[in-house]
This record gives structure tokens, C-alpha cells and sequence, in this order.
């Protein structure tokens, strides 16, 4: 090696250092692609992404080819960087060399080749996977020797090397993929996306009208009280019954009867004979349970029972999709109102007010799992109804209740305390 001239070996140890920087740049790009990324690519049928694919489904193929050729790169690039040195500099040139050679390497063929690969993946990997193929033919026998060595050594620490973590998002890392979007992704949808995410953990009972709010037909009631109801409702289907909501007798829809209304045709029986059974549904079931219901039944409205068959509420798939959306009508108008701002982070809000309504208006955490209206959390633990002003501390908010009437809490005052 000594015999040939300077200008040789330094261009063989400056195409030595390249390939450094290769096979450094490459292992970075292919392990920083996104893998979801990297499926729609090979879907739509990139060559580059179906190689990058094909290679890391073999990692440990893909891994020892890459350490292989980089390691054999950095020994020869020491060498001769060694013997130049030294035919340069003498004794002092092995530490020159040595020296030098590091600064260089961790320069050229480490930090900046690395970070270029991790800004860019798909830059470097795509057009890097058709070479790394070729060198996984050509260095297998060495490669397949280090890597059952290899696998022996990772067989003693108890881990089997075959074995393949999931690539499948977790519910919980889908919300976090949807909400570092940022610009990709308006915030309107991002809000969908999160909403059909929180289905599952939201149950009709959270989102049902409950049962002292539904509007409904009495059978019992007179004809012309009906007929008023019913033309001045601005529900498309409203529940019919006996007495109390209890005795239900079915679902009315308002298109089968207009025509009997303008008339004047109606009578008890016909409006009877016009409702539809009702499609009854557990209070514990999951919105995401209950949309894909409603679609195989062909229903757009349920009653809501509890465990002994009682009627809890009604719910509808606007309800639903509200969930998912948004609100669809002047509803959200209506919750903002039983909310007003006294001072910052201190709040006027009605008793009746639903607590999963108070947490999205104002971005708090109120607890939810129990009782579903502020009146019912503030009697949960106070144990009883009061009787006049009373202030109590939950979690970081100090209530403290401003109107009683008709034995519930009609006004409180919430302060987020810093």
C-alpha cells in the first residue's frame, strides 16, 4: 500500500468516508419513515417505497447488512489513514491519524449525514433501499453468520428475536397523531376525529334527553291540546303514552299525520293506530354501539332504559352525531346561556346545566362518571340539598351555591382556583 502514490490513497479514503456517510444516512432514513406514510406510498405503487418496505421487513437482514458494510468502511478508512499518516508524519502520525480520522467520521459520516436522514427519510431511504438490496444479496453469508450469532446471544436474555412489536395505534396515540396535526389538519376536523374517538367512551345515558325534559304526546290529554301540541312542536317525531312517559305506546312521526292535522281528521285512535313501537335501548350502551344500531334498524330516535326497565330518557341520532360535529341546532346557544362569566375563572351556572357541557365550554375537568348535571355533583357530596349558601372545594374548584328552589340547586357560582 505504501507503494502507491499519496493522491490514491487519499481519494480511496475520501470515497472510504462516503460510503460512511451512506450506509449511516441510510440506517437513519429507513428507521425514521412513518410507517403509515410508507403503506400509502406502496399502496399507490412507489418503487422506492415497496423496496424501503421490503427491506424493513426484514430488520435484522436490513441491520447486519448495514453494520457489516459500515464497519468494514470505517476499519479500512482507518488504515489508510493510518499509513499516510505515519509515512507523513512518522511515529506521531498513528495519533494524528487516530486523532483526525475520529473528528472526521463523527463530522462526515455521523452527525451530519444522520441528521440530514432524520429531516429528510424519504429522501435518503427511497433511492439508498435500491443499493442496500444489492449489498443484502451480496454480504449474505456474512450477515446471516452474524446474525445467528446474534439471535444466540438475544435467546439468553429470554427475548425471542423473531418477535415483532405492532405497528397498530392505541386510541389514545390516534388522539395524540390527530392533535399534533397542526396546520394539516383544520381544527373543525380535528374536533371530528377526536369526537368519533370519544364514542366509545361515552354512553347514551350522557348525552340522552333525560326524562322530566321530553317532550311527548298524552293520550289521556284532550283533543284540541293534542292537535296544539302537535302543531306547534318543531320535533319531527315525538314519543305517545298514557298517563306518564312510562306508559309509552309508541313513536308518532309528524309526516304520517300533517296531512290528517290540515284536515282536521285526528282523532285518539287514529294517532294511536299511526305510532310505531318504540325501539327501547339500555342506558349503559356506547355511542359507538348505539350509531351502528340505529343504522341496522333503521331508527333515528330511542327510549332509554335503566337495568329494571324504567324510562330514563330519549335519545336521537343527532345526539350522536352532535357528539361528532358539533351541536346541529340552537342547543349550543342554549348551554352557553346557562353559563355567565362573573370574573376570571369564576362563573354564574344553572343547576340544571349538563357537567360534560360545563367541561367542553370552559376547558375544564370537572368530574363526569357520576352524577350527569352540576345540581346532582354538588348534592353528591354534600350529602344532602341545602338550604341556603354553601361553598365547598372540588378538586380545584371552590362551588358555591347561590339559588335553591323546588329541593334542587338552581344557581352556583364556580371558581377555578390558580
Amino acid at each position: 500500500m505504501n507503494s502507491l502514490p499519496l493522491g490514491y490513497l487519499l481519494g480511496f479514503l475520501l470515497f472510504l468516508i462516503l460510503c460512511s456517510a451512506f450506509f449511516s444516512s441510510s440506517e437513519t432514513g429507513l428507521l425514521s419513515l412513518n410507517r403509515y406514510r410508507l403503506r400509502h406510498l406502496q399502496r399507490e405503487g412507489h418503487k422506492g417505497a415497496q423496496r424501503a418496505g421490503r427491506l424493513l421487513n426484514q430488520p435484522d437482514r436490513l441491520l447486519g447488512t448495514i453494520l457489516v458494510g459500515n464497519n468494514v468502511v470505517n476499519i479500512l478508512a482507518a488504515s489508510i489513514a493510518t499509513v499516510v499518516a505515519v509515512d507523513m508524519w512518522g511515529d506521531a502520525g498513528v495519533a494524528i491519524a487516530t486523532t483526525g480520522l475520529t473528528i472526521v467520521l463523527l463530522i462526515f459520516s455521523e452527525i451530519t449525514p444522520k441528521t440530514l436522514a432524520a429531516l429528510r427519510p424519504e429522501t435518503i431511504a427511497f433511492p439508498a433501499s435500491r443499493l442496500l438490496s444489492l449489498l443484502m444479496l451480496v454480504l449474505y453469508p456474512v450477515v446471516w453468520l452474524t446474525s445467528a450469532i446474534s439471535n444466540i446471544l438475544i435467546r439468553m436474555l429470554g427475548i425471542n428475536p423473531k418477535e415483532r412489536i405492532s405497528d397498530a395505534l392505541s386510541t389514545e396515540e390516534l388522539r395524540s397523531v390527530v392533535r399534533e396535526a397542526g396546520d394539516d389538519l383544520p381544527e373543525q376536523r380535528q374536533d371530528m376525529l377526536l369526537g368519533i374517538l370519544d364514542l366509545e367512551n361515552v354512553t347514551v345515558n350522557d348525552v340522552m334527553i333525560p326524562r322530566n325534559e321530553i317532550i311527548g304526546i298524552d293520550l289521556n290529554d284532550n283533543l284540541d291540546h293534542i292537535v296544539w301540541q302537535l302543531r306547534t312542536t318543531s320535533h319531527t317525531r315525538l314519543p305517545v303514552y298514557r298517563d306518564n312517559i312510562n306508559q309509552i305506546i309508541g313513536v308518532v312521526h309528524m309526516r304520517q299525520i300533517a296531512r290528517l292535522l290540515t284536515l282536521n281528521k285526528l282523532t285518539h285512535a287514529v294517532l294511536e293506530a299511526a305510532c310505531v313501537e318504540p325501539y327501547f335501548i339500555p342506558e349503559d350502551t356506547p355511542l359507538s354501539v348505539q350509531l351502528l344500531n340505529f343504522q341496522k334498524h333503521k331508527k333515528r330516535m330511542g327510549i332509554v332504559v335503566d337495568e329494571y326497565g324504567d324510562i330514563e330518557g330519549l335519545v336521537t341520532l343527532e345526539d350522536i352525531l352532535e357528539e361528532i360535529v358539533g351541536e346541529l341546532s340552537d342547543k349550543e346557544q342554549d348551554q352557553e346561556a346557562e353559563i355567565t362569566q362573573q370574573a376570571e375563572n369564576s362563573y354564574e351556572i344553572d343547576g340544571t346545566a349538563y357537567i360534560r357541557d360545563i367541561n367542553k365550554i370552559l376547558g375544564w375537568e370537572l368530574p363526569c362518571d357520576g352524577p350527569k348535571t352540576l345540581n346532582g355533583l354538588i348534592t353528591e357530596i354534600l350529602e344532602s340539598i341545602p338550604e341556603g349558601a354553601v361553598c365547598v372545594k372540588i378538586g380545584p374548584y371552590l362551588v358555591e351555591t347561590l339559588e335553591v328552589r323546588d329541593n334542587r340547586i338552581s344557581k352556583a357560582r364556580l371558581t377555578l382556583l390558580e
